[in-house]
């Protein structure tokens, strides 16, 4: 898990933050490059797909492999070509140079994503519960690791290829990632070394091999329908954006508009197809039906949806400021070795203090109420950004900022995690979690992408008194969140005292 971990924390930093330095040293527009955090949404349509990567065997790899291990190499191996593509293309070249660049690190989300369903899903299935804790924790340990090799590592070697933001060289970056995609030999030695969980050694798949490949067609014109829809849409909703103003707030309403028609026209299609016949009804309600019921049977309607609001909310504040973060250090001006000092080597370290101090925490004083701490902590602790917004390149309140901003980062995923956890249904555990993993950054990188415009049109202090104040509501779904839950643990309480 610890060697894991470290290949599932390796593709992040390059679509956030180590590409936002190549794209902003390559002379790429503030809010374009903020645009890019948009190909990391992979992770937040996960729980689309990862029904299949339960359900579907590989040709010849799931044979040889198991059904984890099998799905496990294929992502690891795209995730390898994802990188490489992106490190043979110089957005400065001009051209449609981005938009290869654009699709390269969708490609790299989308395979990182499949990467992480295959992850938890053999943590869940290779050990007993009581060994979780344990697993959970070498991968953490190695996810920060692997954080730490693509954020500080990547910038620290693109300084030492010659790179700056006064000197921009092409070379320099691509050599880099270049050398980051063979770090993910990690991840495939160990994937190609480590034994199949017991459970999926003996292969049990219910339904003919032509019923899985219909599918995969059905989620395949789904998930066209959703990019014709998005795409074909685009002049149509520019419009309405001038139309609106063009303020960055008009603008996310107008794209969040697109969003859910796109979302809506690829559920109808892939509904369509299974009324029609292409796919089994019972094999198709099995994948993708069954577990969100099964969600919202155990809650009732009204806490499931105030569950799944705090789930999509609770990480807003942190991950909306993340994406700008190092551009915000290099406007500045910070080199990118006092970034990656700073950021991607000592504020790792702090965030894993962070984990295990909220760990400890929410062991001895509850999840609810370390949750609560968490969001508090996460809102407040933005407001550093501005006074350091204020103090300019300061290096000691650079470190400050970093610390406070790690360290209650650290201590609300911990108990975040924890509270997920405790939410899923064994039966459904990888789907449900993936669920759960997807809508807790699908809005925040969606807003994130905007948070260069943000910038532009009220500066960084407004900015980052913006992400303290959006930090706020998520304190009162805390507390409802707490109330419903402990509401029910009573009412269950008492149901079996009177049964028994």
């Amino acid at each position: 898990m610890l060697f894991l971990g470290f290949s599932a924390g390796i593709p992040l930093l390059l679509i956030f933050s180590s590409l936002s330095l190549w794209l902003r040293e390559a002379g790429v527009q503030r809010h374009a490059v903020t645009f890019f955090s948009w190909a990391a949404l992979g992770y937040s349509f996960k729980f689309v797909w990862a029904p299949l990567v339960d359900r579907l065997p590989l040709p010849w790899l799931t044979r040889r492999l198991g059904r984890r291990r099998g799905w496990l190499l294929l992502a690891q191996l795209a995730i390898v070509t994802a990188i490489l593509l992106m490190s043979s293309i110089d957005p400065a070249a001009g051209g449609d140079a981005l938009v290869r660049m654009a699709l390269a690190a969708v490609m790299l989300g989308f395979s990182a994503a499949t990467q992480d369903i295959c992850i938890d899903a053999y943590r869940i299935e290779s050990a007993p519960p009581e060994l979780q804790g344990m697993l959970s924790a070498a991968y953490i340990v190695g996810y920060r690791i692997g954080m730490v090799a693509s954020g500080a590592g990547a910038l620290f070697l693109a300084a030492v290829f010659l790179s700056s933001a006064d000197h921009y060289v092409y070379n320099a970056w691509s050599l880099t990632y270049a050398i980051m995609a063979g770090t993910m030999l990690v991840g495939i030695v160990t994937t190609l070394v480590m034994p199949e969980p017991a459970r999926n050694r003996k292969l049990d798949y219910p339904y003919p091999a032509s019923s899985y490949a219909r599918l995969v067609v059905v989620f395949v014109c789904a998930a066209a329908a959703f990019v014709a829809t998005f795409f074909a849409s685009g002049e149509a909703f520019s419009a309405l954006k001038n139309a609106l103003g063009g303020g960055a707030f008009t603008s996310l309403l107008a794209e969040a508009l697109r969003l859910a028609i796109a979302i809506t026209m690829a559920g109808l299609v892939g509904t369509a197809l299974v009324l029609v016949g292409l796919v089994d009804r019972a094999m198709a309600a099995e994948t993708w039906i069954a577990p969100v019921l099964d969600f919202f049977r155990r809650y009732g309607l009204a806490t499931a949806l105030l569950l799944l609001a705090l789930v999509g909310l609770y990480r807003i504040s942190d991950i909306v400021l993340g994406v700008i973060a190092n551009v915000f250090y290099q406007d500045l001006g910070f080199t990118k070795p006092e970034i990656a000092k700073a950021v991607n080597t000592f504020g790792v370290l702090v965030s894993i203090v962070g984990g295990f101090l909220g760990g400890l925490l929410a062991t001895r004083f509850g999840v609810m109420r370390i949750l609560m701490l968490g969001a508090a902590l996460s809102a407040a602790t933005n407001l550093a950004f501005v006074a350091l917004a204020y103090a300019g390149h300061n290096v000691p309140m650079m470190y400050a900022t970093v610390s406070a901003d790690n360290l209650a980062a650290g201590l609300a995923s911990a108990a975040f995690v924890a509270f997920l956890s405790s939410l899923t249904n064994v039966q459904f555990t990888a789907v449900q979690y993936a669920i759960f993993s997807s809508l807790m950054t699908l809005l925040p990188k969606t807003l994130g992408g905007y948070s260069g415009s943000i910038v532009d049109a009220i500066g960084y202090p407004g900015f980052f008194i913006f992400t303290t104040l959006i930090g706020v509501p998520v304190l009162i779904l805390v507390w409802l969140a707490g109330r419903k839950l402990a509401i029910r643990t009573s009412a269950g309480a008492g149901a079996g005292s009177a049964d028994s």
